[in-house]
């Protein structure tokens, strides 16, 4: 058993209404934390007591350096260091992982695998975001593009996706061929108008600064200095995936998107995310980030969904 003595500012918060973020702690960690005024007691396994006291020290710390949590971030917080626990609360709070790409909306992480995710894309030029639908993986990829082109650290951001048919025929769709492939980059359109100033995007887009554009659009170009995201690339097939790799010029970053248990490619053609991930693991200077149902930032039930779906795949291997 251990205790503790933490200041009286803040107590409150990090105890939360009617104690909720201190039985969220206990429920991550294999501990019970008792509460007298601004005295704390902890019991549990070693391991997570240490963890927790660490969590309630680095609160003390915080709070004497003159911030102040809100609710909801303590609990991200606690949740990020349940699921990594070199991870510290002083680092949760430290590290630029708040940012607001365009003044309209702040974006953070809400698991350890999005903050790793993001610090990736800030200290690589290749990374993969590899996992399930709802993981934030192009979200954020869109929000860190949009960052780095108001910050003057690219001139331009290219959005790109293979206008792949997913059991419905592209062909018998209405209008030219930019009308055909809309629907397909209507995510990318989404996240860029949810994230930045309408009017902004609007004109950025007339000026090809940002371009949204299928796959094959990318063919024979060299890209520089630019941001570069490959969406839903579990479509491409083995060429596509090397050819877009390859169009990568000096000063450009690029972020590439998929989920490999939602294929859509015909039977027979193998996917260029499946290869990529096989050939391109240990090459240096390229990152890889696995994202799983954990890291689902819709409906909860989407979380269960997911986790149902790979169950039911393995018993059927």
């Amino acid at each position: 058993m251990k205790k503790l003595v933490l200041p009286e500012k803040g107590l409150d918060v990090l105890l939360g209404p009617y104690d909720e973020n201190i039985k969220y702690l206990e429920s991550l960690f294999d501990v019970t934390i008792g509460i007298r005024g601004n005295e704390i007691t902890l019991d549990g396994s070693p391991r997570d007591l240490e963890t927790v006291q660490r969590v309630l020290e680095d609160f003390s710390v915080i709070v004497k350096e003159g911030q102040l949590p809100t609710v909801a971030e303590l609990k991200n917080a606690f949740k990020q260091i349940a699921e990594d626990r070199a991870f510290s609360l002083r680092e949760y709070f430290s590290k630029s992982l708040y940012f607001n790409p365009s003044g309209k909306k702040v974006v953070n992480a809400r698991s350890a695998n999005q903050r790793k995710y993001i610090e990736a894309i800030q200290n690589y030029d290749i990374v993969f975001g590899i996992g399930p639908a709802g993981t934030g993986k192009t979200y954020l990829a869109v929000a860190m593009a949009v960052q780095a082109l108001w910050s003057k650290r690219v001139n331009r951001i290219i959005l790109t996706r293979p206008a792949v048919e997913a059991g419905e025929k592209l062909g018998f769709l209405p209008g030219d061929l930019q009308d055909k492939v809309d629907p397909y980059l209507r995510p990318l359109y989404d996240a860029l108008f949810d994230l930045a100033d309408n009017e902004k995007v609007t004109k950025l887009l007339e000026k090809r600064v940002i371009e949204v554009a299928p796959l094959a659009f990318m063919r024979g170009r060299t890209l520089s200095d630019s941001f570069i995201i490959l969406d839903e690339a579990q479509n491409t097939t083995s060429e596509q995936m090397k050819m877009f790799l390859t169009r990568i010029g000096y000063g450009s970053k690029a972020v590439v998107t998929g989920d490999v248990t939602q294929i859509d490619l015909p039977v027979g053609k193998r996917s260029g995310l499946v290869e990529a991930q096989q050939i391109l693991n240990s090459v240096e200077g390229i990152s890889m980030i696995f994202f799983n149902e954990k890291d689902v930032v819709r409906h909860k039930l989407v979380q269960l969904i997911i986790k149902a779906y790979d169950e039911h795949s393995k018993i059927r291997l």
